[in-house]
């Protein structure tokens, strides 16, 4: 591959709902520039950007791969990003480091919700946007009606630039709007053909919005579009690409990514339309320990700046970190700064990634994407740069996990293995956590749905060798008493020499504080001042398990109120005796109850599902709190449920609004559980515990 100067690279992010053709246009793209010598299926698992065996399994995209190929002497980094919801995580790396977005629109479904997604992610990054209507080899495909519904749905600035010809239900060519002129494919070339007589009307209709949309882009064009020139060729493109970098317009064109046609059209549209590094938007940073803003200059003779956007870990090469540089050039064998770690970072060979395949490169100039393996101590969101000048690229912003579940070794003896095969994968998805419960000592894995979760134990299994078992997290309920009583607890033994005697009298009642709040009464030294903390540290190791089911205890207070001693027998560990017998005797009297977590719970969702979201939070024994409007003609639902009700809450979501809900949520307060709760959770312990005891 040769080397290229910044202006003439193209970052262009593939993104769309899942299903319009992403994979098959990114390998088009790469056949057509003679990258690939063969043109590979998704069906079939022979692609270049799929190439995860979960991908070639699922016969869809899980995680982003960059394809970059040659075309007309610029070089495209081709970013193929997931259409499925659940790697969300995926398609906003592929965002961060693309200078404009392709959104693939499927010619037959039409505007779909991952169409809404794509342009929703594709506006937080300011990224220029272009519309891509895949699929016009479908008997069923219809351009007219997908464009009038981007147009409705994104606003008048969307223009057709091509619209497609079909014959017998065949797409065998396209009309171009800014010359008027027909096409048609000729195996795999493009010839003149008369111009279709049934388009005219809708062309000539489609090329006064789009002269009018370029008209706009300048004053210069304005006038003359008032005076009734005729703009030139040259001026329809140079209105397109100031329109389509200020986002002021965003350009439709059509194809069939399977049989490879219209995609030549896109590729010229991306060199001559998209910006390149140094036309994109601004590289905002902040000075390395400051909140000092700074710009970057996207230039080759600036000083050093990139971002590691994205971590896999190979079992076999090891950690690769992908790298888009910003500013400067990033060297092989060269020494960087890491502003996260605040150590220097050796940097060995350089590669680009096209799928799978290393390529070397000796260096990356500003504006390019590759990677680097074995950088042991840098991890995705971290800023390399020079360490004379020192600066913190904006970092990826990740929606938190959503949906948990605990993690069994199929294996007894796997259990090392499968911490450390977690991690890797922790490391290499930002949108994965796993973590250990220090109350049920079980391994919690956390993502963005059930798919994802899914993925991530095939991956286990086919990268790191081991097995495991999914099942519902154990709810962390409380248990705590709500009346008050006094009890005894004597604790005495008599077995040759030393005996042991302690004796306690104690009120238990609820407490004001979470834990223990203990006091004592003791009058004429019935029990001796250094027996106290005996007594106090008894109770608090006994309520870590409560007398119902077993789940620690909160909110209790104990007064040591009486008992006796022996001047002889009495220890601090007969006294630690006493005060748990006395717990088990006192918690057992003064009506126990069970308490459940309860979690503030945000719901962010179009109006029309407002009734459908309200009904379900009930059903869960939700307390809706209120409701507001937010940005993006959203509403936010704000509301307490119980945490037992909230397990497959992620995917129940996604499947009432079909995937336009999100949620967020976090532990807010614990509370009595309802009878009918409370009666289930206890038998549950109950059966547990005979479980073990049998074991």
């Amino acid at each position: 591959m040769k080397d290229y100067t910044s202006d003439k690279i193209r970052n262009v992010c593939l993104v769309s709902h899942g299903g319009t053709g992403k994979t098959t246009l990114a390998e088009a793209m790469l056949f057509n520039s003679g990258a690939l010598e063969r043109f590979g299926r998704v069906d079939d698992g022979t692609t270049t950007s799929d190439f995860d065996p979960e991908e070639i399994k699922r016969k869809n995209s899980i995680s982003t791969s960059i394809c970059p190929c040659e075309w007309k002497d610029h070089k495209i980094n081709v970013i193929d990003t997931p259409g499925y919801f659940d790697f969300v995580g995926e398609v906003k790396q592929g965002i961060r480091v693309a200078d404009s977005a392709v959104i693939v629109v499927s010619a037959k479904s039409g505007v779909e919700v991952g169409t809404e997604k794509a342009w929703k992610y594709a506006n937080q990054n300011n990224l220029p946007k272009i519309f891509f209507v895949n699929g016009m080899d479908d008997e069923n495909a219809d351009f007219f009606k997908v464009y009038d519904q981007l147009v409705n749905t994104f606003g008048k600035n969307v223009v057709a630039c091509e619209i497609p010809i079909k014959e017998s239900g065949k797409f065998v060519g396209y009309v171009n709007i800014a010359t008027m002129s027909a096409k048609k494919f000729d195996n795999d070339k493009l010839v003149d053909a008369d111009f279709p007589g049934e388009l005219r009307n809708r062309a000539e209709e489609l090329r006064s919005a789009l002269i009018e949309a370029v008209a706009e882009t300048s004053e210069e064009l304005m006038t003359k579009y008032f005076d009734g020139i005729e703009f030139t060729e040259e001026e329809i493109l140079k209105g397109l690409h100031d329109g389509i970098k200020d986002g002021a317009l965003i350009p439709v064109f059509s194809g069939s990514a399977l049989l490879n046609r219209g995609v030549k059209s896109l590729m010229d549209a991306i060199i001559k339309l998209a910006p390149s590094p140094v036309e994109a938007s601004p590289i905002k940073a902040t000075k390395h320990k400051s909140d000092t803003q700074v710009e970057l200059e996207v230039q080759q003779d600036a000083p050093l700046s990139a971002l590691v956007f994205k971590t896999i870990a190979d079992p076999f090469v090891g950690k690769i970190s992908m790298i888009r540089v910003f500013s400067g050039v990033l060297k092989s064998d060269s020494v960087v700064y890491n502003t996260t770690t605040e150590k220097t970072e050796k940097i060995s060979q350089l590669f680009v990634m096209r799928g799978k395949k290393q390529i070397p490169v000796s260096m990356l100039v500003a504006g390019d994407i590759g990677a680097v393996a074995k950088l042991q101590n840098v991890n995705t969101n971290d800023t390399l740069c020079n360490q004379a000048n020192t600066v913190v690229l904006d970092k990826i912003e990740f929606p938190e996990p959503v949906i948990s579940m605990a993690v069994e070794p199929k294996t007894k003896g796997d259990e090392e293995k499968i911490s450390s095969g977690l991690h890797k994968l922790q490391d290499e998805d930002p949108t994965f956590k796993v973590s250990i419960n220090s109350e049920t000592h079980q391994t919690i894995i956390s993502g963005i749905g059930e798919v994802h979760l899914d993925v991530i134990v095939s991956k286990l299994k086919t990268k790191f060798g081991v097995s495991v078992n999914l099942s519902e997290p154990m709810i962390p309920y409380r248990e705590t008493i709500k009346k008050k009583v006094k009890v005894e607890g004597k604790h005495k033994k008599q077995s040759g020499g030393h005996g042991q005697y302690g004796h306690v009298w104690i009120e238990f009642e609820p407490g004001e504080k979470e834990g223990l709040t203990f006091e004592e009464k003791i009058f004429g030294g019935a029990v001796p001042k250094q027996y106290f903390p005996a007594v106090e540290k008894g109770l608090l190791e006994s309520m870590k398990k409560g007398v119902l089911a077993g789940y620690p205890v909160l909110n209790l207070k104990a007064t040591l109120v009486d008992g006796s001693y022996h001047s002889v027998d009495s220890s601090e560990m007969a006294f630690k005796i006493a005060a748990h017998l006395a717990y088990k005797k006192g918690m057992a009297q003064a009506s126990p109850v069970l308490l459940e977590p309860i979690l503030h719970v945000e719901v962010f969702v179009p109006d029309s599902y407002m009734g459908d979201i309200i009904g379900d939070l009930n059903k869960r024994r939700g307390r809706v709190l209120g409701m507001n409007p937010v940005e993006g003609g959203l509403q936010q639902v704000i509301a307490e449920v119980p945490q037992a009700e909230m397990s497959k809450y992620a995917t129940d979501l996604t499947s009432m609004t079909q995937g336009r809900g999100t949620f967020k949520f976090w532990f807010e307060r614990y509370e009595e559980a309802p009878p009918n709760v409370s009666q289930k959770v206890i038998e549950q312990s109950k059966s547990r515990l005979e479980e073990s005891d049998f074991e």
